[in-house]
């Protein structure tokens, strides 16, 4: 007779009329959490704080030298070579250098005009100035549009030239990288780019040229942007403030400690020298200005950030068309830092600070721990400890430093403090695909290369609100359409849940109060979630 195997099965595992699938969760709950759950949490936590606290460090350290920068630093004027050019009677115009201005765009329809105008504006010698409209548009009707605008401008007297290509390779370094290309670029000696929503003043060159022109050490002049709708919705708003911070305090600290920053793509002028000898626009990463920036500054060129020349631009203010951004600006950095991290580290021309500084605090702690931290720390691990009581989370963690961070990321937009708090809230939200964005450009995962361009609706939703205000009502009211399902965000739904459960949790079973914040983050990504932030365009 064959023996009775005994299987080791605990009762509640066995089936029966009160098999209670809740209590089976608990229990398998109960078995792991002690063995497995607990060690790999406590490790969150650890690697957590270790990165909250490098970025702490960062941010303080920034805070202490925007102080002596704006208490004891020379102005640009002061610490370099600076003497406005001017026309010289028997000279002429010749004094001044030949200028190129580069305008990239891609079905423009909104904002088009506003930029070749603001560029045809320039008070330059029009005899030294070549304006270069490079237009990728796959719209016909927008590239007849376009072209009239050049034409229009050509016929006053304006030299400027409309440009396409057969394909749109390489995305907008492939553009520039081709305009320069052009017979006639030989002939100048600078160049300024300017994204299609830009629009600097008369006076943008004559205050950034001088620098290049008497400093030939310094291989960009960048501008701060100034954004024309800040006001436009509570999207545009949060977006101000951390934009705002990024000029204010860590553009103007790199360029007075480093003479290194990034090149924002936009709003900067280039010598052309420079541009050839770090070899060109390269369309490697979504992240072309960057890119440019670092192998330009391993040669030894300076940059100079001229805080108090602005330049009008628009922020997005569509949700959809701010993610996108956010994955290419967050993806691209991650993915340049994998291409290059070598290159800087093995790098002879430029000091071993300098390239400590590149590698850890504009790189390291800035591009990828920054968005980490926020997502991992307070979307993730804290809200997982409420479930795992075992695991503590220090008070100066959850509380003091995430607290210090914020209040000195608000010093670039004080106008804005009393958003402070849904700002924290919003930009939790944004971690998640920020994270994520990181992650795919470390790992070069699938949207690697994705390059959606960015909306920029212009005076649209003006004149369809003055359109509405001047149109007889109608006798039976229209409601406007919305495609619903293209407003969902399951991402942002799935964690609002996620945060919701541990919320309700921890008002039922925990100490520390953390349901309140939990609460209030459930609802951001909720509201995130169901696309009810920012402009909303209704389908015609």
């Amino acid at each position: 007779m064959a023996e009775s195997t005994k299987v080791l099965i605990p009762e509640t595992f066995q089936g029966g009329s009160s098999f209670d699938i809740a209590g089976q969760i608990g229990l398998i709950w109960e078995l792991i959490k002690a063995p497995l759950i607990v060690p790999l949490l406590r490790v969150g936590v650890y690697v957590s704080l270790a990165m909250a606290l490098m970025l702490f460090v960062e941010r303080v350290y920034m805070g202490i030298v925007i102080v002596l920068v704006k208490m004891f630093w020379k102005k640009p004027e002061k610490r370099y070579n600076y003497e406005p050019i001017q026309e010289d009677l028997e000279l002429g115009s010749s004094n001044f250098p030949v200028v190129l201005v580069q305008i990239p765009m891609f079905n423009e329809r909104e904002v088009y005009k506003i930029s070749i105008g603001a560029a045809c504006g320039l008070s330059w010698p029009s005899d030294r100035l070549v304006i270069q409209v490079l237009d990728d548009s796959t719209d016909p009707t927008i590239k007849k549009m376009v072209e009239a605008e050049c034409q229009r401008w050509a016929s006053k007297g304006i030299n400027i030239v409309y440009q396409i290509r057969e394909t749109r390779g390489g995305y907008k370094a492939g553009a520039l990288k081709e305009g320069l290309k052009r017979s006639y670029v030989k002939h100048c000696e600078y160049v300024a780019i300017m994204d299609a929503d830009f629009r600097p003043e008369p006076d943008y060159l004559r205050r950034a040229i001088p620098f290049l022109v008497q400093n030939p050490e310094i291989a960009l002049v960048q501008a701060r942007w100034r954004f024309v709708n800040a006001d436009e919705c509570l999207l545009t708003r949060m977006q101000e403030m951390s934009l705002d911070y990024h000029f204010t305090v860590e553009q103007e600290v790199g360029s007075a400690t480093h003479a290194f920053f990034g090149f924002n793509g936009t709003a900067g002028v280039w010598r052309i020298a420079a541009i050839n000898e770090a070899g060109g626009w390269k369309d490697r990463t979504t992240v072309e200005d960057m890119d440019l920036a670092v192998r330009a500054g391993l040669r030894g060129w300076r940059f100079l950030y001229l805080g108090d020349l602005q330049v009008k631009s628009e922020l997005p203010s569509t949700f959809n068309a701010f993610r996108y951004q956010q994955h290419r600006w967050s993806c691209g950095p991650a993915n340049l830092f994998r291409k290059m991290v070598m290159e800087i580290a093995m790098n002879k021309k430029v000091t071993l600070w300098k390239k400590f500084y590149v590698i850890y605090s504009f790189f390291f702690v800035r591009k990828i721990i920054a968005h980490m931290v926020t997502f991992f720390f307070y979307c993730v691990v804290l809200p997982l400890t409420i479930l795992v009581p075992e695991v503590h989370v220090p008070i100066w963690g959850a509380v003091y430093i995430p607290s210090i961070i914020t209040i000195l990321n608000s010093v670039g937009t004080p106008r804005s403090i009393h958003l402070l708090f849904y700002w924290i809230l919003f930009e939790n939200v944004m971690s998640l695909h920020r994270t994520k964005a990181t992650l795919i450009g470390l790992f070069e995962a699938g949207r690697v290369n994705e390059w959606v361009v960015t909306e920029k609706l212009g005076d649209a939703v003006k004149k369809a609100a003055d359109a509405a205000k001047n149109k007889p009502a109608p006798k039976f009211f229209k409601k406007p359409k919305f495609k619903f399902g293209n407003r969902l965000h399951m991402l942002e739904l799935g964690f609002g849940l996620f945060l919701f459960f541990c919320g309700c949790y921890d008002y039922v079973h925990g100490k520390n109060n953390y349901f309140i914040y939990l609460f209030l983050q459930t609802i951001t990504f909720l509201i995130c979630g169901f696309g009810y932030v920012g402009t909303i365009i209704p389908s015609s």
